[in-house]
């Protein structure tokens, strides 16, 4: 069965890894954050209410800026309810990208005020939610609730970004939000490393190897 027929799309998702039922809660989960080289990586769990649907969810990477924050804000009000979470950069270090990123997302189930039935994730890997999970591929552009959690988390991490650039206007963060755009690079080179920024990654390890801190 469908978990969201009131989106009524083309070519729904269809759970296999568990039979989800009417009145099933399932959170969408989603993370923004993984390839850039400085900052948490943050998610979000959204559990849509069926009989408040939004219009126009979608990838948050094929929004623009404007519509993300008039749909963050309908998130917020209509979702049964929703929570971030997070990993930091020290996190990111210790145990890597991939394992900080599970860690976030469990964070951000964890969070949610209601019991959570299943959980669909993004991408093709899940942490243990301690509840039915399943990984759906390009799920940010499927799924009305990854689609949801995914502008959450962007409009998020992409608020964090702009308090970083006002803190630190010279590497441009407000632009490239961390990701290792040759603006990053040339000020990462020229201003050294941040305490923000995350050290087991290459180009921040070199700058550092070369004692190049800001």
């Amino acid at each position: 069965m469908n978990p969201f027929a009131e989106y009524a799309q083309d070519d729904p998702f269809i759970p296999s890894r568990f039979q989800w039922q009417p009145g099933m809660r399932v959170a969408g989960v989603d993370e923004v954050g993984r390839g850039p080289l400085v900052g948490a990586v943050v998610t979000a769990a959204v559990i849509l209410d069926p009989v408040q649907p939004i219009e126009g969810l979608a990838d948050s990477k094929k929004l623009t800026e404007k519509k993300r924050l008039q749909l963050e804000s309908e998130i917020k009000s209509k979702a049964l309810c929703w929570a971030l979470g997070r990993a930091e950069p020290a996190e990111i270090d210790q145990i890597n990208i991939l394992h900080a990123t599970m860690l976030a997302m469990q964070r951000a189930v964890a969070a949610l005020p209601l019991d959570v039935g299943a959980v669909l994730v993004d991408g093709n890997r899940v942490p243990d939610f301690g509840c039915p999970a399943e990984a759906v591929v390009k799920g940010d552009g499927r799924v009305p609730a990854i689609s949801a959690a995914s502008i959450l988390a962007k409009v998020a991490r992409d608020r964090e970004m702009q308090q970083l650039h006002e803190q630190y206007p010279q590497y441009g963060f407000d632009r490239h939000k961390g990701y290792p755009t040759k603006v990053h690079l040339a000020a990462l080179n020229e201003h050294g490393a941040l305490a923000e920024h995350r050290r087991s990654f290459g180009p921040v390890s070199a700058a550092i190897a070369q004692g190049k801190l800001f």
